[in-house]
């Protein structure tokens, strides 16, 4: 069995109508918390024989594009010729604990980490992963580029847990309603770049059967 991990829905629905009989979706939530929670009780659960760390990046290096998906796969060996000949990226991921919002950010992150693409779970998901010498692979899609500010602040959206809240979002929203359009352009390229990574995903794991 092979573990496919996203951190919210909005990433992973795509896949779930792609995904076969011997593979299984888990939800982790937003960040390194959420996802070594989600991790560590999946795992107690059953020890599957591969896990993939997935969803959306944004990107650091200033060459990569909306929908490229992108890629580390270390020591798992046969997932990653698989992935560049489906036209996937190698590249070295960084961790962070807040959504990175702003072009500027990318900017300072990409001088001070030499990374290409940034993201919130994958460090704590393959940590838990190596712990239990399950092998792990990271594979996402870049839903936002290195020269591109998100439409909204999305860290003064979360609760606690880190989880969207709505009633923040709504009050946002009827704030700046001119923020409305760009959310909206958001949500269109999150579907477009989660159906293309539900692709590579799907046609990779299915050359495992």
């Amino acid at each position: 069995m092979r573990l496919v991990c996203f951190a919210v829905k909005e990433e992973a629905n795509a896949f779930r109508k792609l995904a076969g009989e011997a593979v299984e979706v888990l939800l982790t939530g937003i960040g390194r918390r959420n996802a070594g929670k989600a991790m560590h009780a999946a795992l107690a659960a059953h020890k599957p024989d591969l896990v993939i760390s997935s969803g959306f990046a944004g990107g650091l290096r200033p060459d990569l594009k909306l929908g490229d998906i992108v890629f580390s796969a270390d020591g798992e060996s046969s997932l990653g010729p698989a992935l560049l000949a489906g036209g996937a990226k190698p590249v070295k991921f960084h961790c962070v604990e807040k959504i990175v919002t702003s072009a500027a950010e990318k900017r300072g992150l990409w001088r001070q980490t030499g990374a290409d693409a940034v993201e919130m779970e994958s460090e704590t998901i393959c940590g838990v992963c190596r712990e239990q010498s399950i092998p792990v692979a990271i594979v996402r899609v870049i839903l936002d580029t290195a020269d591109e500010d998100l439409p909204l602040d999305f860290n003064q959206l979360l609760d606690a847990d880190q989880r969207m809240d709505a009633g923040k979002l709504a009050w946002t929203l009827a704030r700046s309603p001119a923020k409305i359009s760009a959310l909206l352009r958001l949500q269109k390229k999150s579907a477009a770049a989660a159906e293309k990574l539900a692709r590579v995903l799907s046609d990779v794991l299915g050359r495992r059967e």
